[in-house]
């Protein structure tokens, strides 16, 4: 049986040495700040915003939310954003995605001052990671990286495996895992990919990030490998009294038999991507006031 990597736990370790930082920081004169932007009423982002205002309160970080409607128009939702990009106060804006019909995601990331893109979204971020000075990472490539850092699983010479070509996850995250330090051999594979189990089953390390429920089977995974489970899914289950669970990319019950460690769902990657948000506000209000990064 392989060993689970809780982010549970990971996480909690970050959030608690962040509540002393942000403690120090504050006994300073500097409380840092995230402006949340939530346009529209999509139930799951609704969800999403709450977990991020709860943590944020949780650790002493100042949150500004903003409820916007869906009918607002494109010139209104970015000169919210650049009248936050020119608020001293605020350090990290998120503007939570997606965006309703008819708002172009693309033009509020690249609106969002580089200096506080807390979901290290906007170009200039995403091309520093490509050059290999990362400034904010995207956070669940970042969560991603600590539970592997904090689990001392060893990247450095490592086939690993990435399912998944999006820009939010499976790019950075091979990006990084490629980048000095980290040192690994990386393939990233998608839905169109041939032979795809055949490569799946080389990795030491797999990182599944396809957004299919369930999609990797045991015959895709090589023995003793690490699993990193990035999928969250709604699928039926008429035992439960919701009708639904969630479930991974990964059919965890099968797969687990063949790894030496595998993250769950829930209580896996998600409670990182979280964290490493708050992270990344923490690092963009020291880094605005002239003082160094954390290291994390």
């Amino acid at each position: 049986m392989s060993k689970l990597i809780s982010g549970k736990i990971i996480s909690s370790q970050i959030k608690e040495e962040l509540r002393n930082e942000i403690e120090n920081l504050k006994k300073r004169g500097l409380e840092p700040c995230l402006a949340v932007i939530l346009v529209g009423e999509d139930p799951a982002s609704a969800v999403y915003v709450r977990n991020k205002k709860r943590t944020c309160e949780e650790l002493g970080i100042r949150s500004v939310g903003h409820d916007l409607p869906e009918t607002i128009s494109q010139d209104e939702l970015e000169n919210l954003v650049n009248d936050l990009n020119n608020d001293s106060s605020v350090h990290g804006i998120l503007n939570q995605f997606p965006l309703p019909n008819g708002l172009d995601e693309s033009s509020v990331i690249r609106t969002i001052s580089p200096e506080k893109d807390v979901d290290g979204l906007n170009p200039l971020n995403a091309g520093l990671i490509a050059m290999g000075q990362p400034s904010f990472i995207s956070c669940t490539p970042y969560g991603v990286l600590q539970m592997l850092k904090r689990s001392n699983i060893s990247t450095s010479g490592k086939n690993a495996v990435v399912l998944g070509r999006s820009n939010l996850v499976g790019r950075p995250i091979a990006t990084l895992l490629s980048s000095k330090g980290w040192d690994s051999t990386v393939t990233v594979c998608h839905s169109r990919t041939e032979k795809l189990a055949e490569i799946t089953s080389q990795a030491d390390i797999l990182i599944a990030a396809i957004g299919i429920p369930q999609f990797v089977t045991a015959n895709m995974v090589k023995e003793g490998s690490v699993v990193i489970d990035v999928g969250i899914n709604s699928i039926e289950d008429p035992s439960k009294k919701s009708g639904t669970r969630l479930v991974g990319d990964v059919a965890f019950d099968e797969v687990q038999e063949k790894t030496s460690m595998i993250t769950p769902v829930p209580g896996g990657v998600g409670p990182m991507t979280i964290a490493m948000l708050m992270v990344n506000t923490v690092n963009a209000a020291r880094l605005q006031n002239g003082l160094s990064e954390l290291e994390i």
